[in-house]
C-alpha cells in the first residue's frame, strides 16, 4: 500500500477552528469539516523521507528456538499480529482486556495498525518495536494495541478517517494515540525512531504525548470526542430524495470520464502521476463510457476513450509492476513508467486486473489481453490457493537475498543481475536481456523516481520496451519462435527463483477479496473460449482449458460457504486462518461475494450460486441497510469499540461496497420479477441518492458508482435467456457466445427445463423465464432468446446467430 508518512515537525501546529479536507493516499475524498481546539502538537505530512534500503534492517525469521520476549499476540491467528509476538513491546490485540488495562492504569493507548505484507510496517517494527528503549517508553506510559487492518477493516476505517481528516493523508503503518475510551487524540503513519532533519522522532514523540496527557488531558479528550462526532456526521450521509435527478444519473459517467481524461498520461498510460497505482475502476468507467458513446454514434470519441484504456493496459502489462517470470501484478509503480514496483502482491488487485484484461480481450479480440488475464489467474492457481480451495490474501515485498541472510530487502526475490541471467540462460541471454532491458549496471534508470537512493544498483527489474515482432526480426526468428524462446527463458529463471527464499505469504482467506477473484475466474471460463483456435501461450501461462477456471471459482465459493457461512443465521464471517476470524463480515464481504456469485451463475455455474446470492442480499439488507437514510453502512453497528459507522463511497484500489451493491441490485432486479425486482431497484435508487453531491462534484472519486448510476437509468436491461439441458455441450458454446460481446448492461440467464429444482426457482422468482423455458424446451438443441423493452427476439439455436444478435 502506498504510505504517506507523517513525521513530527519542530513547529507545534494549533488546530483551532480549522477546516480540513479529507484525502485518500492518492485521490480526493469526501470533504470533512473537523474543527478542534487542540493543544499544540508536532505533526506534518511528508513523503517518504529516506531510503528504505538504508533504513530497513529486517529481522531474521522469528522462529528462534527461545525468543527473548513473548507477548499476548502469540495467541492470535493473524500473520501480522504473529510477526509482532516476540517484540519487547507489551502488545495487546484489539479487545476489552486492553481497554480495561488502559482505564485501570489511566494511560493513553498507542494503536498501531498494519498488515503482514506492508513494507513500512516492517521498517517501523525493526526500528522501533524491536527496540528495548522504545518498548520501555511504550510499556511504562501507554497500553499498546496492534491491529491487522485486513482482519479488522472496521477499526482501521475509524482511525484512518481521523488521520486523513486532520492531516490530509494516510497510509500504513497507521499510528494513533487514543484515550482509554478509544477517542483519537492524535496520529500519523510511519515515524522514524530518532530526531532527524530538525524533526522529532518516535521516541521524542512518545515523551511529548505522555506530557500532553499529563498536563492537557481535558482538552485532548474533548477535541477527540468532537472529531469523532463530526466524522460520524460526515461519513453517514442520508438521501435527500428517493432517487437521483434523471440528468445526473445519465451524465455522471460522462463527467467522470472527462475528469479522468484530464489526468491521462499519454506517454506511459494510466491516469495520474507517479506513484502509479492500478485502479481498475477507472478502466471500467472509461470502457463503459466508450460503449455509451458508440451507442450514441460518437465513434471517434468512443475510440479515444478506448485507446486510453488499451494503452494503459499495455503499459501496465509491459512494465516491471507485472511479474514477467511468475505472473500477476505487484501493488504499484513508484515511477511514472510502470517500471520499478513496490513488490508486494495483493489479491484484490489480481482479481480486478484479470477482469479488466478480460474486458480488453472481449473488445479487441487481441490475445495480448487474454494472455495477461491467464497470467494473473495462473499465478493465483500456482501460488495462492489453499488445498481446500480458498484463496490467500497477499505476498510480501521483502525477502532474504539468500538462505542464512540476516536482513530482508525489498524486491530481493524478483530482481536480477546481468551475470545471473548470463549464467542461467547461456546462448539465449542476449536475446532475453535486450527484450527486458537488462543491463550490467542495473536498469532502474528510466526515471528519476525509479531508484532515487540507488538501492537497486546492479539490479534489474524486467520491463518490456520493444515490440516482439521487431525483436524477432532483429534476431532472424519468427514471432512464434521468439516468444517460445522467451517462455523457455522465463521458465529457467522461474526455477532458479524458486530456490531463493520466498517472500512471506499472508495465508488469510478474506471473503471480499475471494469474491473479486471468483468473478474473474468465472468470467475467464467463458470469455477465453473466444481465443482463436490453436492459440498457445508460453510460460508462465499454463495453457489450461478455459473451463478449468470455473472449477477453481466454485471451489473458492464452496470453501467460503463451508467455512465462513452460518446456514442457520445466514451470516458470513470476514476471514479464515486456522479457523474463522473473530470478526463478523463487513459490507464489502457481502457485496463482493454476491457480485462474484452472480458472475459464477451467469457464466454457467449452478442455480445454487444464484440462490445463495439472493440469500446473501437479504442478509446484507438486514444488517447494513439504512432503511430511513438510504445506502449501506460498512458495519453492523453492534461492536461498541468501533466508534464510527460509515457509509463508504470511495472507489479506490478496491471498489466501495456501496458501488458494488448498487450494481448487484440492478443485476438482481433483472433476474427476478415483480415486487422483489422493484424492491431491489428502489434500494439502489435511494442508495445512489445518498451520494448525489459526490457524483455531481467529485465523480472521479466514485467511477464505479457513476457506472451504477447510468445502469439504473437504462430503460431496459438486456436479458439473454438460454434454455437447454445442463449436460449439453452446446449450452457451453451458447454461454460463450452470450459473453463474447462487451455489454455491462446485459444479464445472462440459463435454465434447464428438465430440472425440477431450476423450474421451481424460476416459477417462484420470475414466471416469465419459467414460461419461456416451457415454450422453448427442445431435447435436441439449446435455444437462446434476447429480450429487451418487454419483447424478445425470435429464438436462435446456434452460437454464431446469438453472437450476431448481441453485436447489433
Amino acid at each position: 500500500m502506498k504510505s504517506l508518512h507523517l513525521l513530527s515537525s519542530p513547529i507545534l501546529h494549533r488546530f483551532a477552528s480549522r477546516s480540513i479536507t479529507t484525502l485518500s493516499s492518492s485521490l480526493p475524498r469526501r470533504r470533512i469539516i473537523v474543527r478542534t481546539n487542540r493543544p499544540s502538537f508536532p505533526f506534518a505530512i511528508l513523503s517518504r523521507p529516506v531510503s528504505s534500503g538504508k533504513v530497513l534492517a529486517m529481522a531474521s525469521s522469528s522462529s528462534a528456538a527461545s525468543p527473548k520476549h513473548t507477548n499476548r499476540l502469540a495467541a492470535e491467528h493473524s500473520p501480522y499480529l504473529l510477526q509482532h509476538a516476540h517484540n519487547p513491546v507489551d502488545w495487546y490485540p484489539w479487545g476489552e482486556e486492553a481497554f480495561e488495562e488502559a482505564r485501570k492504569r489511566d494511560v493513553p493507548i498507542f494503536l498501531s495498525i498494519g498488515y503482514s505484507t506492508c513494507h513500512w510496517c516492517h521498517v517501523m517494527e525493526v526500528e522501533s518495536f524491536e527496540s528495548e528503549e522504545v518498548a520501555k517508553l511504550l510499556n511504562d506510559s501507554f497500553v499498546s494495541i496492534k491491529v491487522d487492518r485486513e482482519e479488522r477493516p472496521d477499526v482501521d476505517k475509524v482511525y484512518m478517517s481521523f488521520v486523513q481528516a486532520l492531516y490530509g493523508g494516510g497510509g500504513w503503518p497507521l499510528s494513533v494515540f487514543l484515550s482509554p475510551d478509544l477517542k483519537p487524540l492524535m496520529g500519523g503513519t510511519y515515524f522514524p525512531p530518532n530526531d532527524n532533519y530538525g524533526r522529532p522522532g518516535f521516541k521524542t514523540l512518545l515523551k511529548k504525548v505522555k506530557d500532553a496527557w499529563d498536563t492537557k488531558r481535558d482538552v485532548l479528550v474533548k477535541s477527540g470526542t468532537y472529531a469523532i462526532e463530526e466524522l460520524s456526521k460526515a461519513l453517514s450521509a442520508t438521501a435527500g430524495n428517493d432517487k437521483l435527478p434523471d440528468g445526473l444519473s445519465r451524465t455522471a459517467v460522462t463527467i467522470c470520464a472527462k475528469q479522468l481524461s484530464r489526468s491521462y498520461d499519454s506517454k506511459y498510460g494510466g491516469f495520474g502521476s507517479a506513484p502509479k497505482f492500478p485502479r481498475p475502476v477507472e478502466i471500467q468507467l472509461m470502457l463503459y463510457h466508450s460503449k455509451k458513446l458508440k451507442e450514441a454514434g460518437k465513434t471517434s470519441e468512443a475510440d479515444e476513450d478506448q485507446s486510453m484504456v488499451l494503452f494503459s493496459l499495455q503499459g501496465m502489462a509491459n512494465g516491471g509492476m507485472h511479474d514477467h517470470i511468475g505472473g500477476g501484478f505487484h501493488r504499484y509503480s513508484v515511477d511514472e513508467c510502470w517500471h520499478v514496483p513496490h513488490f508486494e502482491k495483493m489479491l484484490y488487485d489480481q482479481g480486478q486486473l484479470a477482469n479488466v484484461y478480460l474486458d480488453g480481450f472481449i473488445i479487441t479480440k487481441d490475445v495480448m489481453y487474454s494472455y495477461v488475464a491467464r497470467d494473473v489467474l495462473d499465478y493465483l492457481r500456482r501460488d495462492m490457493i489453499a488445498p481446500e480451495g480458498g484463496i490467500y490474501s497477499a505476498e510480501d515485498a521483502d525477502s532474504f537475498e539468500f538462505e542464512g541472510a540476516k536482513r530482508k530487502k525489498e524486491g530481493a526475490f524478483y530482481i536480477w543481475t546481468n551475470d545471473e541471467i548470463d549464467e542461467v540462460l547461456g546462448e539465449n541471454a542476449d536475446l532475453f536481456k535486450e527484450h527486458y532491458y537488462v543491463k550490467k549496471p542495473g536498469n532502474c534508470d528510466l526515471s528519476s523516481m525509479s531508484d532515487p537512493h540507488n538501492e537497486f544498483a546492479g539490479k534489474n527489474v524486467l520491463i518490456e520496451r520493444n515490440e516482439p515482432s521487431a525483436m524477432a526480426s532483429k534476431f532472424g526468428l519468427s514471432v512464434e519462435k521468439y516468444q517460445e524462446i522467451l517462455g523457455e527463458c522465463g521458465r529457467k529463471l522461474f526455477d532458479v527463483r524458486l530456490k531463493r527464499p520466498k517472500p512471506h505469504l499472508d495465508d488469510k482467506i478474506i471473503v471480499s477479496w475471494n469474491g473479486l477473484v471468483i468473478s474473474a475466474l468465472a468470467r475467464a471460463s467463458k470469455i477465453l473460449m473466444a481465443e482463436p483456435e490453436g492459440t498457445k501461450y508460453c510460460f508462465p501461462v499454463v495453457n489450461s482449458q478455459p473451463e478449468e477456471y470455473i472449477d477453481v471459482a466454485e471451489k473458492a465459493a464452496l470453501f467460503i460457504r463451508t467455512n465462513l457461512y452460518d446456514e442457520q443465521s445466514h451470516r458470513l464471517q470476514h476471514s479464515y486462518r486456522k479457523g474463522p476470524s473473530k470478526a463478523p463480515a463487513f459490507l464489502d464481504d457481502y457485496a463482493f461475494l454476491i457480485s462474484g456469485l452472480l458472475d459464477l451463475y451467469e457464466n454457467g455455474g449452478g442455480i445454487n450460486w444464484l440462490k445463495w446470492a439472493i440469500e446473501l442480499q437479504e442478509t446484507q439488507d438486514e444488517l447494513y441497510l439504512d432503511r430511513e437514510g438510504g445506502a449501506y453502512f460498512n458495519t453492523e453497528g453492534q461492536d461498541p469499540s468501533v466508534l464510527l459507522r460509515v457509509k463508504e463511497d470511495h472507489d479506490g484500489a478496491e471498489p466501495s461496497g456501496n458501488s458494488v451493491s448498487a450494481i448487484n441490485l440492478v443485476r438482481l432486479a433483472s433476474i427476478v420479477a415483480g415486487e422483489k425486482a422493484n424492491s431491489y431497484l428502489n434500494t439502489a435508487q435511494r442508495l445512489l441518492a445518498v451520494f448525489e453531491l459526490r457524483l455531481k462534484e467529485l465523480s472521479v472519486a466514485v467511477p464505479l458508482m457513476c457506472c451504477a448510476a447510468d445502469m439504473i437509468s437504462v430503460p431496459s436491461r438486456k436479458q439473454v435467456v438460454l434454455v437447454g439441458s445442463k449436460s449439453s455441450a452446446e449450452l457451453n458454446n451458447m454461454l460463450c457466445a452470450a459473453h463474447s460481446v462487451y455489454d455491462p448492461n446485459k444479464t445472462v440467464i440459463h435454465i434447464d427445463p428438465w430440472s425440477s429444482d431450476e423450474m421451481e426457482f424460476w416459477e417462484e422468482h420470475n414466471s416469465n423465464v419459467a414460461e419461456m423455458a416451457k415454450r422453448n424446451r427442445d431435447s435436441d438443441k439449446v435455444v437462446a432468446l434476447v429480450c429487451q423493452h418487454f419483447t424478445c427476439t425470435p429464438p436462435v439455436s446456434d452460437s454464431s446467430s446469438l453472437t450476431r444478435l448481441l453485436s447489433k
